[in-house]
């Protein structure tokens, strides 16, 4: 199967990269550390730019895109670290009107997982939860009895939405200063919004996977960059072996994921996302280590990108398919 880029999927990655490194490059980055709200304009830019109704059909105001496009501008998004529920708003934007234009920001929480978390809560406009449909066991928030609550539940799996004055919720640290996170303890299921939920998490699993790809090709230029630049004993770092090989482990990281990513995004088979999410979450969280260590002390100082990247890095491998779920999904896949 030919996987090489179209001449349209490397301008719309090349776009993309563009509008970020003009609108969220380096300085806001570190401006958003400190204050962490969401900026609406860039929001409403990104929307006017498709990237929330990139895959709605053209006759609905969309670009009429595909799965493969959604995981290119992940990708990017990802490599600039940049804020946002944008994989909600990207698989929402059909739903939920306003989100496809950027005037709206909606949260996406899974309902199974403990504790379950919402990014940005300050943020957004509306909160949706997921439930089942992950085959998995269910622990939803305020539903400890089992019972179903409004709206479809099951093997399916159902969805809820909730306006945020309507949601309960507690404060929780995020390890990401970039996102700020509220523990949800309640929410009214008295809206149900009606999705294909299975489609819904798998498609989240493999954006989030992108996100991560695109992180651990960043790092991949940030510790190759610093090792041609940094001298010791008269050479350039990276001329010592040890740094060539933390350098190329981590080129064979991010090279393996996007191998699966882009694969996964083809076939949008469930364990072909699954094995894309494992990989791309090891790479990046892998990646922003060894690139730690390839800066050496400067790494591990506030003023380094660095650590931001390894603190998104964990928080993203911590939704939608953990590894411990993805390792058993896998196994039996092989035994089925």
């Amino acid at each position: 199967m030919h996987f090489q880029l179209t001449e349209d999927q490397r301008a719309l990655r090349d776009g993309t990269r563009e509008l970020l490194a003009g609108r969220f490059g380096r300085d806001r980055l570190r401006a958003a550390v400190g204050d962490p709200g969401l900026d609406r304009a860039l929001w409403r830019e990104l929307g006017a730019a498709g990237f929330f109704a990139l895959r709605l059909p053209e006759e609905a105001g969309g670009v009429g895109l595909g799965l493969p496009e959604a995981v290119l501008v992940h990708e990017e998004a990802g490599r600039a670290l940049l804020p946002g529920p944008l994989v909600a708003c990207q698989l929402l934007a059909g739903a939920v009107d306003g989100v496809a234009s950027g005037e709206k920001i909606v949260g996406l929480c899974e309902g199974e997982r403990a504790p379950v978390l919402w990014e940005h809560p300050a943020d957004c406009d509306e909160l949706i939860l997921v439930e089942g449909g992950a085959g998995g066991s269910a622990h939803g928030v305020g539903d400890e009895s089992g019972d179903e609550a409004g709206g479809a539940r099951g093997r399916t799996g159902g969805a809820y939405r909730s306006a945020p004055d309507r949601v309960a919720c507690a404060p929780f640290a995020s390890v990401d200063p970039l996102t700020p996170l509220a523990q949800v303890t309640d929410l009214p299921r008295t809206e149900p919004l009606t999705l294909d939920v299975p489609r819904l998490r798998r498609e989240a699993t493999l954006l989030t996977a992108a996100q991560q790809l695109g992180s651990a090709a960043r790092t991949v230029e940030m510790a190759v960059r610093h090792a041609r630049e940094r001298e010791q004993f008269g050479a350039p770092v990276g001329s010592f072996q040890a740094v060539k090989h933390l350098c190329a482990q981590m080129l064979v990281r991010a090279e393996m994921a996007r191998s699966a990513v882009y694969a996964a995004s083809v076939t949008e088979s469930g364990l072909d996302v699954t094995a894309a999410k494992l990989l791309a979450d090891e790479a990046a969280v892998a990646n922003a280590r060894d690139c730690l260590q390839v800066h050496g002390g400067m790494g591990f100082t506030w003023e380094a990108d660095v650590h931001l990247h390894l603190k998104r890095a964990w928080l993203r491998a911590a939704r939608w398919e953990v590894a411990h779920e993805a390792e058993e999904l896998l196994a039996a896949g092989l035994i089925a």
